[in-house]
């Protein structure tokens, strides 16, 4: 950010133009999302808000390599994410963004070190300093002293907190929650955000944040409101 807050064109980390995608043709074709722009800045928690049907998961796919959009542009630190072959994509997204899914995605026989370790195993890094690796991360999210349990044996608080670790494992400069809270309690929930305003995101990283669970609007900096695949509003948290 620049003086007084303003951001600068150089704190872009995600800029979505004119962003559209339907499903169907002709008669039967229908639009989930309509026109989208905005920018998303590096050192931000944003969060994108709406009723369910409402084009969030989609936007979402579109700014994270997933689904190709029908018309418009996504550009990542000043790249055009579309115009990049597959195997392109594949390696930016292994690379620039951790993901944070809705029920966790941990694989069940493994222990949580081995689950945090996959994003390094991946990357083809040696597999020991992988699990020391993922040790440190999982101690970063007070999970210290549990890489050797599986994912059955933790609350559904500390299967976020697994996720959480897996996400930021390969240090992505992009973070995306989708419905981080869906599944806890009021209490747990805004315990779980507010670790990741407070010890995951900095002034080098942007955190994408999909929910429709009002109680944790305060920790955003900005929100976004959707309706009917449309950008209707942003708001700006006051603080």
């Amino acid at each position: 950010m620049g003086e007084h807050g303003i951001a600068e064109a150089s704190d872009a980390a995600i800029v979505a133009t004119d962003l559209s995608k339907w499903f169907g043709e002709e008669e039967t074709r229908k639009l989930a999302v309509d026109r989208v722009n905005f920018v998303a800045y590096f050192g931000e928690m944003l969060f994108i808000v709406g009723p369910s049907g409402s084009g969030k998961t989609t936007l979402l796919s579109m700014l994270s390599g997933i689904l190709r959009p029908n018309a418009g542009t996504v550009t990542v630190k000043g790249r055009n994410i579309w115009e990049l072959s597959e195997d392109q994509r594949a390696d930016f997204r292994l690379n620039s963004i951790g993901f944070v899914f809705q029920d966790y995605h941990l694989f069940p026989r493994l222990t949580t070190a081995e689950n945090v370790a996959i994003p390094l195993i991946l990357q083809n890094r040696d597999w020991k300093q992988s699990i020391a690796d993922a040790c440190r991360y999982l101690e970063i999210v007070g999970l210290k002293g549990r890489n050797q349990i599986l994912p059955v044996k933790l609350s559904g608080g500390e299967q976020q907190r697994v996720a959480i670790a897996r996400a930021i494992a390969s240090n992505p400069e992009i973070l995306i929650l989708d419905e981080p809270t869906a599944s806890l309690d009021g209490d747990t929930g805004r315990m779980i955000i507010e670790f990741v305003k407070t010890r995951i995101l900095s002034r080098e990283r942007c955190i994408l944040i999909v929910t429709h669970d009002a109680r944790i609007n305060d920790y955003a900096d900005r929100i976004i409101h959707m309706e009917d695949g449309r950008l209707v509003s942003v708001e700006q948290v006051a603080k």
